[in-house]
C-alpha cells in the first residue's frame, strides 16, 4: 500500500523520538538549552517537545512539523495556494466586479446575482467568466508567494508560535504581509478587472498593458493601491485573526479528531474567515474597483484617489446601498477561496516538511 503523508510524517516523528531517546543523557543540557531558542526551528522545537513528554507526560503535537520551513519554501507553498485560489473562484471574482460597476459603466443592467450570472452567459458565453483571467495568473503567485512567507517569518518573530492564542500578532503580521504583497498584485488586479468588464476595449492582457501605459502612465496601475491597502488591512488583520481563532477553537472542542490541523482544520476555519473578513470590507471593495475600472466603457473618472471622495461621489449619484454592490458575490468568492487557499498551503507545508525529513534521513533527525 502506498505510504501516505500522514504515515511519512509519523515514522519522520517516530525516528526523530528513538534518536533523541539514545541521545538523551549525553545531550540533556543541550536539550534544555534549545528549549530557550526562537520559535521556528524545528529540530529544536521538536526535541524540546520530545523530552517534556518523557519527562512529564505530556502529549506530543506533530503538527509541529510544519514550522521551521526556509523563506523560499515558504514561497513555494504560498505561490501554489494563491494559483489555485485565484483561478477555482475566478469566475465568481468577474460576477463581483461587474456587479461594483453597475450605475456605473454605461448599459449595465446587473443589479442582482443572478441577472449578472445570465445576462454575461448569454452575451459572452462560458468564456465571458473568465476574461482577465491571464492577468490573475501572472499576479496570484508572485504575490501570494510573498504574501505567506512574510507572514510566517513576522509571526515568529513576533512570537505568534508561542503557546496560546496571540490575535494582535496574527493581525499585525497579516497587515504586514499584505502591504508587501499588494505592491506586486495591484499592477495585474488593475490589468485583470478592466479586462472583465463588458466590451471589446481591450483585444487581451498585453493590448491592455500598452494601452494603459500610453493613455494614463504608469500610474494607472498603482491608482487604487491606497485602497487596496486600506481596504486588505483590516481585511487580513480580520481574516487571520479569525483563521486563527477558529482553529484554535476547533482544536479545543474536538482535540482527538483536529490536533493534527486536518484537512476539516482548514477548511472551516479558513471558510469562516474569509466569509467574515471579505463582508465587512466590501466598501471598500467597491471603491477599489471603481477606481482601477475608471474610464473603461465610458465610467467616470475621478479627479483623485481619495478614498473619501469616491465614497461621497457613490453615496451622493447612486445612494449608500451601492457601496455593499456586490457583496453576495464577494462573501461567495471568499469564503470558499479561503478554504481552498489555506488548506493547499497547510498541505504545501507539510508536503516540504515531508520532504526535508527524507532527505535528512533518520540518521539526522
Amino acid at each position: 500500500m502506498a505510504e501516505t503523508t500522514a504515515d511519512i510524517k509519523g515514522r519522520i516523528f517516530v525516528s526523530r523520538k528513538q534518536n533523541v531517546e539514545t541521545q538523551r543523557h549525553d545531550h540533556k543540557h543541550a536539550f534544555t538549552q534549545q528549549k530557550l531558542e526562537p520559535v521556528g526551528h524545528i529540530d529544536s522545537l521538536v526535541e524540546a517537545k520530545v523530552v517534556d513528554s518523557t519527562e512529564n507526560s505530556l502529549p506530543i503535537y506533530s503538527e509541529n512539523l510544519h514550522d521551521g520551513l526556509r523563506f523560499s519554501q515558504y514561497m513555494l507553498a504560498g505561490s501554489v495556494a494563491g494559483m489555485v485560489e485565484h483561478l477555482a473562484m475566478f469566475p465568481v471574482d468577474t460576477l463581483k466586479t461587474r456587479m461594483q460597476m453597475v450605475g456605473d459603466t454605461c448599459g449595465s443592467a446587473h443589479n442582482l446575482l443572478s441577472r449578472s450570472f445570465i445576462s454575461i452567459l448569454k452575451t459572452e458565453g462560458t468564456l465571458g467568466f473568465y476574461r482577465g483571467i491571464g492577468a490573475m495568473a501572472l499576479g496570484a503567485g508572485p504575490a501570494h508567494a510573498v504574501y505567506f512567507s512574510v507572514y510566517e517569518v513576522a509571526k515568529q518573530r513576533l512570537g505568534g508560535d508561542l503557546p496560546g492564542h496571540h490575535p494582535l500578532v496574527h493581525s499585525v503580521s497579516g497587515i504586514l504581509a499584505t502591504v508587501t504583497s499588494d505592491a506586486v498584485f495591484t499592477p495585474m488586479d488593475v490589468v485583470k478587472q478592466r479586462l472583465q468588464l463588458p466590451g471589446n476595449t481591450y483585444r487581451g492582457l498585453i493590448d491592455c498593458v500598452q494601452k494603459l501605459m500610453r493613455d494614463e502612465g504608469m500610474k494607472a496601475f498603482y491608482s487604487s493601491y491606497k485602497t487596496t491597502v486600506v481596504m486588505n488591512a483590516p481585511y487580513t488583520a480580520t481574516h487571520f485573526a479569525t483563521y486563527e481563532a477558529a482553529k484554535a477553537g476547533l482544536m479545543n472542542c474536538w482535540p482527538d479528531r483536529t490536533k493534527e490541523e486536518n484537512l476539516f482544520v482548514h477548511l472551516f476555519a479558513g471558510g469562516a474567515a474569509g466569509a467574515l473578513a471579505s463582508a465587512v470590507t466590501t466598501p471598500l471593495d467597491v471603491v477599489k474597483t471603481r477606481l482601477q475600472c475608471q474610464g473603461v466603457n465610458g465610467a467616470e473618472r475621478f479627479e483623485g484617489s481619495s478614498i473619501q471622495s469616491v465614497i461621497s461621489n457613490i453615496v451622493k449619484k447612486e445612494g449608500p446601498k451601492a457601496l455593499i454592490r456586490g457583496i453576495k458575490p464577494r462573501v461567495l468568492y471568499h469564503t470558499p477561496a479561503a478554504a481552498i487557499c489555506w488548506s493547499t498551503y497547510e498541505a504545501g507545508k507539510t508536503f516540504l516538511q515531508s520532504i526535508d525529513g527524507l532527505q535528512r534521513g533518520p540518521q539526522n533527525l
